[in-house]
């Protein structure tokens, strides 16, 4: 599996199991199944409300905790610094474990909450408690008021990027920074019918023998791009890991960067206006 080291030194897997909508019983058997078939790398939240099933998995995968990169994130019901502390040692306990490899602000919301929020992440960091910390949908001047204001840089943005949301710019931006992009949807979430669509995917998926979908998640880790496709069907998540093998060329890059049109499948950041305290 190949990784990429971050602006710490922590090294990440560059493609993890996303969680998000998986419940109960086939999220821990989803998890199961991906570490035992070469998956390190484990996305989930504190929202999901699977945390306690995404641990039980961990456990009984009976791969070693030392050996799988586990994310959560921080709600938007948590504004305080106290609160992010409980909310860090609730997931903690839910995961069974005793620390997190990254721990991510799911939304940023007003100024003052998030870098408040991100201060508490600082100290749990410094306290060894967090190996790495972060930001999940995060535009622009998110991302300059925190830099302006923190004193741990994070790692990575986590947010919505496919062929169709590329986010050039953001990532450009990102990286001047040293800051990582994370994909989630990156398969288009419950689009991912419409990539067979496109004819510059479903060519090159001939071309490769391969799914569409691994050609999209693909393109996206060639510009080092962090990717998380979610799914509990044991031979997805086998095919999901299965683009490590190919390559695209420049030219066919240059070709899928064009299918970029800009659609979104969630919330603009600047626009969400749920779970935070009035």
């Amino acid at each position: 599996m190949k990784k990429i080291q971050l602006n710490n030194g922590v090294e990440i897997p560059v493609l993890g199991l996303g969680t998000w909508q998986s419940k109960e019983d086939a999220v821990k058997q989803a998890v199961i199944h991906a570490l035992k078939n070469g998956y390190a790398h484990i996305d989930t939240a504190a929202v999901y409300e699977n945390e306690e099933e995404v641990g039980a998995g961990i456990l009984e995968s009976g791969v070693a905790r030392e050996d799988i990169f586990l994310t959560s994130k921080v709600w938007n019901d948590v504004s305080t610094y106290e609160g992010t502390i409980a909310a860090f040692e609730n997931s903690l306990e839910k995961l069974k474990t005793d620390y997190l490899d990254l721990y991510l602000v799911h939304w940023p919301g007003p100024y003052e909450r998030f870098k408040e929020v991100y201060r508490a992440m600082e100290d749990l960091y410094k306290a060894g408690k967090i190996k790495a910390i972060g930001v999940s949908n995060f535009n622009v001047h998110h991302l300059n008021e925190l830099l302006a204001n923190c004193t741990i840089k994070p790692v990575v943005n986590q947010v919505e990027c496919h062929v169709k949301y590329q986010n050039q710019f953001l990532q450009s931006f990102c990286m001047e920074k040293g800051i990582y992009l994370q994909a989630y949807a990156p398969m288009m979430s419950w689009k991912v019918g419409d990539l067979a669509k496109i004819e510059e995917v479903k060519s090159l998926a001939d071309k490769y023998s391969k799914s569409p979908s691994q050609i999209a998640l693909r393109y996206l880790i060639q510009r080092d791009i962090i990717v998380l496709p979610k799914s509990v069907n044991p031979a997805r998540i086998e095919e999901n890991l299965n683009v490590f093998d190919f390559e695209l060329t420049t030219a066919e890059m240059d070709q899928l960067r064009w299918v970029n049109d800009g659609t979104r499948l969630f919330i603009e950041p600047d626009n969400i206006d749920f779970g935070f305290y009035k």
